[in-house]
């Protein structure tokens, strides 16, 4: 368990709509599509998001458009921003996929051993360069594009300011442009690489069907067995766990990733985890391995497969019980699931957990609590009521103030529960949004103005004003730098509290002769509690006398033990 995780406060960037660093290297349309689309152009960054170019008119609408879309949104932007994330108290990135794909999100790989170029300083030189190289699965033959050394120059400054940094890695599948699986569809049978795929069946022809992920045949599945993944397929993702984890090949990893994020890991045989990860611990013993395990993840937490996992199965009962209610969940009941959550894990492991609210794949945070979404307890019902498609009078503009109320609330029981906390880019300054495409929205920056919001084809909504929402920021920043100064917070033992009322939470963290009181009333009403001591108001500075104290509706209060 590498130490430094315990002490991580993620963020999590989604590069193409991060920040433009450099705008002469945008996308062009044959990056993006296999056909010509009339008039396409990047978007404009500001715009309002539902408002349609001539282009996207054209192709039928939002919901046809908006995958289309690019912004432009690279590797130089965050490295531009890289005093942003530190000044709001950032220490390690999770950064979205950035291998070679025409996709938005980069989940369909062309290949895993090149940066994308249109994430790097020179695009067209680096098509060039690629065209002419004559590369094949051989890590012999493979080049160093600018896109490639820009990543590991940001690495290598992201390392100079003391931060991490790990990347999404995507094994189970990859994308029809994907090399081999484009050699698969030119030469069928006589394919060297017609075993890295799962065909089913043969045509006399030469083509052939093939498994694609949940059934979507733009996304081929790579093969294996009930075990493992097929041979010359590990042989591939170990060749490229190497170039990015020692990329001078010279066994100092310092100048590599720190570590993976592993996309849609309960799809990939427990096999491969087992010794994919003694390679990576081989070549950095600190590196931290996280996977997505939509649910409870026991399996994948024993030791010898990951460090930790993205916490979903934490964020639905904190949910059920902070989100505005009737039917939310009583103290008793959060705390009876999270107990069962954190007694499930080996215990260093709940404190390296990533603890989100939001990310890429549900809806806006914000947005959920605006809408009042249904106490759902799964990955399921969570993820379809937090979309559009699935919850059509989703309401998708800004939230009204007692939304921000709660959702402060929940950033302050995030920032003090064992775990690592991890935030979705732009919800520090508070952008909304339904599930995807909505909650890929471009960043809210203040040196760009954004168009109000007047067009809202999902659902009901007001005409309104987008722009970052300093207030929240500083909300998060100071909500941050507390558990940074406080390691009780971070590395502390955890005991609930029973307060005898259903939506006033109470727990305590201890560590050496160091302890903190936190508490939560989560009602519309205020709540009374009675302190056997005097104590300090951590976030106000002021002391607390003994006896009974009262908390304003969706209130906290953070009390620390007086020296």
């Amino acid at each position: 368990m590498p130490e430094w995780a315990k002490d991580a406060i993620w963020y999590q960037v989604f590069p193409e709509r991060f920040r433009n660093g450099l705008r002469a290297n945008d996308p062009c349309v044959e990056d993006i599509a296999d056909h010509p689309i009339p008039g396409w152009r990047v978007k404009k960054w500001g715009s309002d998001w539902y408002a349609l170019d001539p282009w996207e008119a054209g192709l039928g609408g939002f919901r046809k458009a908006v995958y289309h879309r690019r912004y432009g949104g690279d590797l130089c932007g965050l490295r531009e921003k890289l005093d942003y994330l530190q000044d709001l108290g950032i220490n390690a990135i999770y950064l979205n996929p950035v291998f070679m794909a025409p996709s938005l999100h980069k989940y369909d790989a062309s290949c895993l051993h090149h940066v994308d170029p249109t994430l790097g300083p020179d695009r067209a030189g680096d098509l060039d360069l690629l065209a002419r190289a004559g590369e094949t699965e051989d890590p012999g033959t493979w080049i160093w594009t600018a896109a490639d050394r820009y990543l590991l120059d940001l690495v290598a400054d992201i390392h100079r300011r003391g931060m991490r940094i790990i990347l999404d890695g995507v094994f189970n599948h990859v994308g029809t442009r994907f090399f081999a699986f484009r050699d698969v569809c030119r030469n069928g049978r006589a394919s060297r690489f017609r075993r890295w795929f799962r065909i089913e069946k043969w045509h006399r022809d030469g083509t052939f069907e093939y498994r694609g992920w949940f059934g979507h045949k733009t996304l081929p599945e790579l093969a294996r067995s009930e075990q493992d993944l097929a041979l010359p397929v590990k042989k591939y993702l170990h060749a490229i766990t190497k170039r990015w984890m020692d990329p001078n090949a010279d066994g100092n990893p310092s100048d590599g990733v720190d570590g993976w994020r592993l996309d849609v890991a309960f799809c990939v045989p427990h096999g491969f985890w087992k010794g994919w990860r003694k390679l990576v611990k081989a070549i950095n013993p600190n590196a931290f391995l996280t996977a997505e395990v939509v649910s409870r993840a026991d399996d994948y937490l024993r030791g010898d497969e990951f460090d930790s996992v993205m916490n979903y199965a934490w964020l639905f009962p904190v949910f059920r019980f902070f989100r505005p209610g009737a039917d939310a969940i009583s103290a008793r009941k959060l705390q009876r699931e999270l107990t069962a959550l954190r007694r499930a894990y080996p215990g260093e492991i709940n404190l390296v957990l990533q603890n989100l609210l939001d990310s890429h794949d549900l809806g806006r945070i914000a947005t959920a609590l605006e809408n009042r979404l249904p106490a759902g307890e799964k990955w399921d019902s969570y993820f379809a009521l937090s979309g559009v498609s699935g919850n059509p009078g989703l309401v998708t503009t800004r939230p009204r103030t007692d939304t921000w109320n709660v959702l402060k609330q929940l950033v302050i029981f995030q920032m003090t529960y064992p775990g690592a906390p991890m935030i979705y880019y732009g919800t520090e300054v508070g952008l909304w949004g339904a599930n995807d495409p909505d909650n890929r929205q471009p960043m809210l920056w203040a040196d760009i103005l954004f168009e109000p919001e007047s067009h809202m084809p999902h659902g009901v909504g007001r005409l309104t004003k987008r722009e970052p929402d300093r207030a929240l920021f500083e909300f998060f920043r100071k909500a941050i730098r507390l558990r940074r100064e406080n390691e009780v917070l971070r590395r502390g033992v955890f005991r609930w509290m029973q307060t005898g009322n259903d939506r006033l939470l109470g727990f305590r963290r201890t560590q050496d002769r160091a302890e903190i009181l936190a508490l939560f009333n989560a009602s519309d009403e205020k709540a009374t509690f009675r302190l056997d001591r005097g104590m300090r108001d951590l976030w106000n500075n002021r002391r607390i006398p003994r006896g009974r104290i009262g908390l304003r509706e969706r209130g906290w209060l953070l009390l620390v033990r007086e020296a």
